[in-house]
């Protein structure tokens, strides 16, 4: 099930809504939001709700034992927390990957070990990293453990942010878990936000991705226009499907009653690579600072250091989004870039003029998604042939005979207006500001009318960050 579903906007929500605002205490809609979430989650694949469960279960006493306990006592069990949800999170997503490389140097003595199958559960990027994150800031006497499990399992398992995020802190949500107040200037703000990310997401991510699968997927040796068209439309598709998704899911919160961390700020209008990752899954970007790269000394003990500390923090974020090299490199990518404008480009950028420092991030970002959207390193390459024009200028091409859709045309050209440039008249419409006028109102609401069609009249695609 997913927020752009059929089973979800005219059946879930709306009976989730009516059991919510029925209760009269908070304790019993927390039940109630915590039953909802559980049967959300495991309406994706129901053996994996044994693993979140457990996940809550081990974190709730762990958070206890961490609370009650002080010097290396206290230490101890913190290690035991975080070995806990890596472990957990590392045989499941990257045992594998592990096996595959692992095999690559055995096949060659004949001793290549049989593959695991072993299949991701939804959303164990996210939980695994909302527990460690939460132990961390026990730890710190930042916050004090919850001694309610019901509440304790609702911050995890709450299901607008539980399999794609934002990484919600639980200071954030703490006083929320037991004083919240809705009200219908706060739900009709939550409700906009969420028409806001629908229509990003099946209006125009679900729009361009035929065209994106086509080139990545089904086209060999892209020509100069099939590669830069096909980057461009997956440059589009990952940020209204992800930002789609984070806006739906912050609406949602707003709804009921929960303020939910940003995830997004018009990332595409960066200036920089450093800007652009002060933008884009700004989660994300905030516990890797907070939790690793601080922690690794972040920028206090010289240049070099940082510098390591960056490359380690931008690997490290790449294999977490995927376990595939492709992932890595794409960490490497950025961490690279980041480490150049911080040793000299940075300061040049700051005198260039806007239009050649968007121009720059916009095109260090766009090839970075090659590593981040191809299958394998061989199709990255394939693609980046074609970005250079080795394969030739143009040709008719059967993916994009099929994939490039007056629709989607109109999706691309309106994915570009919105994502790319800041227009002050539609910052509603971009997720930035209250709707102030009249015409901001019926334009989200003839929004939330096509995007429900839209809806209605195709198969529901599932949220590209699922898969992490």
């Amino acid at each position: 099930m997913t927020f752009a579903s059929i089973e979800f906007l005219f059946y879930f929500f709306p009976l989730f809504l009516v059991a919510y605002f029925s209760a009269k205490t908070i304790s019993t809609r927390n039940y109630i939001f915590l039953a909802f979430s559980l049967v959300f989650y495991a309406a994706g694949y129901t053996p994996h709700i044994i693993i979140l469960l457990a996940s809550v279960a081990v974190n709730f006493f762990l958070a206890k034992a961490i609370d009650a306990r002080a010097g290396d006592a206290r230490r101890r069990m913190l290690v035991y927390g975080v070995v806990f949800n890596l472990t957990l999170l590392g045989v499941f997503k990257y045992t594998g990957f592990l096996m595959e490389n692992l095999n690559t140097l055995l096949e060659p003595a004949g001793l290549a070990l049989p593959l695991p199958k072993i299949s991701l559960p939804l959303g164990i990027s996210f939980y695994s990293f909302h527990a460690i994150s939460y132990l961390a800031d026990i730890f710190k006497r930042k916050v004090s453990a919850n001694r309610d499990p019901a509440q304790f399992a609702l911050y995890m398992c709450m299901f607008p942010q539980l399999v794609a995020g934002p990484i919600v802190r639980y200071a954030t949500v703490a006083r929320q878990l037991s004083q919240r107040r809705v009200t219908l200037g706060r739900f009709s703000a939550g409700a906009r936000l969420f028409a806001i990310g629908l229509g990003w997401k099946v209006l125009i991510a679900d729009e361009v991705a035929r065209l994106v699968d086509g080139v990545f997927d089904t086209t060999t040796h892209p020509t100069f226009v099939e590669a830069w068209l096909g980057l461009y439309a997956y440059t589009v598709q990952i940020y209204f499907d992800f930002a789609g998704y984070s806006t739906m899911a912050v609406g949602l919160g707003v709804m009921v009653g929960f303020v939910l961390p940003r995830n997004f700020r018009l990332p595409y209008t960066a200036r920089s690579i450093t800007d652009f990752w002060r933008r884009w899954h700004m989660s994300l970007s905030a516990f890797l600072r907070d939790y690793l790269y601080i922690p690794l000394g972040g920028n206090r003990r010289g240049e070099m250091r940082t510098y390591v500390n960056l490359s380690i923090v931008f690997l490290l974020c790449g294999l977490w989004h995927g376990a595939s090299w492709n992932f890595v490199i794409w960490g490497a990518h950025h961490g690279a870039f980041l480490i150049i404008e911080r040793a000299f480009l940075g300061r040049w950028l700051k005198r260039a003029p806007g239009a050649v420092g968007h121009l720059y991030a916009v095109l260090v970002v766009m090839l970075g998604w090659v590593w981040f959207r191809a299958d394998s390193l061989p199709g990255a390459l394939d693609l980046f042939g074609g970005l250079a024009g080795l394969n030739g200028f143009s040709r008719a091409s059967l993916a994009l005979g099929f994939g490039l859709t007056p629709l989607a045309i109109a999706a691309l050209v309106a994915g570009g207006l919105i994502g790319f440039f800041r227009w002050p008249r539609w910052k509603a419409l971009a997720g930035e500001g209250a709707l102030a006028t009249a015409a901001d109102f019926a334009l989200v609401a003839a929004l939330m009318l096509a995007s429900i069609a839209w809806v209605g009249g195709t198969t529901s695609t599932p949220f590209l960050y699922y898969r992490f």
